[in-house]
């Protein structure tokens, strides 16, 4: 039987759910809003006046050949850091829970990566990866790898990726050893005695049991990808070199506060969100039929 709670004053309900509607109003809807008016409009550098455009900002941005390559970047960086974050915090996460000795040390040092800000953390990797005085650039050298990411575009998307896949492995992490844990051994046990081994275990029995902890994770770190990871290109690359590692974030950043195009750069976010939205939709509508709850 379900069970539901009853309020015995109507208005209590309201106040309770009144901070977060508030905080979607001041930090969601009304930017939101600004951005998709402001589209419409062209501004000169000062923001003194406006012209109402129509959908200029956005023709503009669709013909133009760096915005179309930023496209390309976005689905590259995104597709690589996701993909990257969650299949090592799995693998992490399987480790954990079969982990005997030195377990909470173990988990505890997994965690910490995620405390550190994204910029944080970039500059950390930029330091590592240094051409010039890096530790991780030194051993490269010693091996024959010429490493210098301001110049080697690759190179430059390698420790991007790595950089933001390294601080979202430890969220990931969580809620992979969570999902793991809360799993009845008992089904694996009776795997084990019908004679399956421990990969067909897991590819049978753990991984569709953790689809539901999988897919919100899909979701959360595609979203983090296409936003959160601004801090990290800021502090590595700042979009270069020649535009290799320029994400949609950035050339919305980059286009608004650097070049001054407050029309174009609104039109961009207004895209970029419809893009999100789009791709977390779809995620729903196709990879959530494949989750067992």
């Amino acid at each position: 039987m379900e069970k539901r709670v009853v309020f015995r004053n109507n208005v209590l309900p309201y106040i309770l759910v009144a901070p977060q509607i508030v905080i979607t109003l001041v930090f969601f809807i009304w930017p939101a809003s600004q951005a998709l008016l402001q589209s419409f409009l062209q501004e000169d550098a000062f923001g003194t006046s406006s012209a109402f455009i129509w959908f200029d900002n956005f023709a503009d941005i669709f013909t133009s050949e760096e915005y179309l390559g930023s496209f390309r970047v976005t689905l590259v960086f995104s597709l690589a850091v996701a993909g990257s974050a969650l299949s090592v915090a799995l693998l992490l996460a399987v480790m954990a829970d079969r982990a005997l000795r030195g377990a909470t040390i173990y988990k505890t040092l997994i965690i910490w990566p995620y405390a550190v800000a994204p910029v944080v953390a970039g500059v950390l990797w930029f330091f590592l990866f240094n051409p010039t005085v890096g530790m991780v650039t030194f051993f490269l050298k010693s091996v024959g790898i010429a490493w210098n990411h301001t110049l080697n575009g690759p190179q430059a998307m390698t420790l991007v990726v790595i950089a933001a896949a390294w601080r979202e492995v430890s969220y990931n992490f969580l809620f992979f050893l969570a999902g793991l844990q809360a799993i009845p051994h008992s089904f694996i046990e009776a795997a084990a005695i019908d004679g399956a081994g421990p990969w067909r275990r897991f590819w049978t029995i753990v991984f569709p049991l953790l689809s539901p902890t999988a897919f919100f994770l899909i979701v959360v770190n595609i979203v983090y990808a296409f936003f959160d990871t601004f801090g990290v290109i800021h502090a590595i690359t700042r979009g270069g070199p020649n535009y290799a590692t320029n994400i949609l974030v950035y050339k919305v950043f980059n286009d608004g506060f650097i070049n001054l195009d407050l029309g174009g750069s609104a039109a961009q976010s207004v895209v970029l969100m419809i893009v999100v939205i789009a791709l977390t939709v779809v995620q729903f509508r196709f990879i959530e039929r494949k989750v067992h709850y």
